[in-house]
Order: structure tokens, then sequence, then C-alpha cells
């Protein structure tokens, strides 16, 4: 009988202490696709400094990770319209014309063939339409 209420009171306890450090998936995860949220917070974009390991091989690896935004690979008008917001990231190396768009959510911007020397590589977070977000990175 002490084993059992033992065993019980042990059980109750690892319950409680693991329903008190869970958080919630909307915590976690963000937003449910399935409900528009209102009043979204801005959009931000963390990129972190490139990785010895990609540079030292010739290799710009950058990871990023990115909040109150989803990124996909969804285009235009009407996907401007979603919420949650979705997005993706414009890189752009040595300030040229041109832009590489990924909606990839890889964590990682890479960028091989660069050559030897001092580079720029600018990381936007912009919307379904191209339009970069006002605000932090």
């Amino acid at each position: 009988m002490i084993t059992i209420n033992t065993v019980a009171v042990v059980a109750v306890a690892m319950m409680l202490a693991t329903s008190a450090m869970a958080q919630s998936a909307k915590e976690i995860r963000g937003a449910s696709p399935y409900a528009a949220v209102k009043n979204e917070p801005p959009p931000w974009l963390i990129v972190a400094p490139p990785l010895a390991e990609g540079l030292s091989q010739g290799v710009f690896w950058a990871q990023y990770r990115v909040e109150n935004l989803n990124i996909k690979p969804v285009f235009g008008a009407d996907a401007a319209k979603v919420s949650p917001r979705v997005g993706h990231l414009h890189i752009i190396v040595d300030d040229l014309p041109w832009w590489c768009a990924d909606p990839s959510d890889t964590n990682t911007v890479d960028i091989a063939g660069l050559l030897p020397g001092e580079h720029k590589v600018t990381i936007s977070l912009v919307d379904a339409n191209h339009n970069i977000f006002p605000g932090r990175w």
C-alpha cells in the first residue's frame, strides 16, 4: 500500500511540474494559420555573423531567424492579405542592382562562388510583393 501511494504522489508531482514548465504551442510555434491575427507586431529579422567554417571554404553562411512573420514561397497581392503575415528574404551582394529572393526558411543564407576578398551582403525581410519591411535588422 505504501508503494502504490508513493508512486501516485510521484506521478502527480511530475505531472504538475511538467505542466507548470510547459509552454503552449502558440508560444513556441506562433499563431495558427487558421485564424487571423489582429494587430500583428512588426516583423523582425535577426542575422548572425557569417560562419567561419564557410568563409574558410569561400562560402558565405549566415544563420538567421525571424519573428512575427512566416517565411513561405507565396507571392502577390492576395498573399499580402494572409494572416499570420508571410514574406521572404532578399539578398544583395556588393550593392549589385539585382537581388535573390529566398522563400525557403532554411535558417541559413548560403552564397558560394564569391571571389576572395571583402564583400557586402545585405539581407532584407520583405513582404509577398517584395516590399522591405521597415524595422530592425
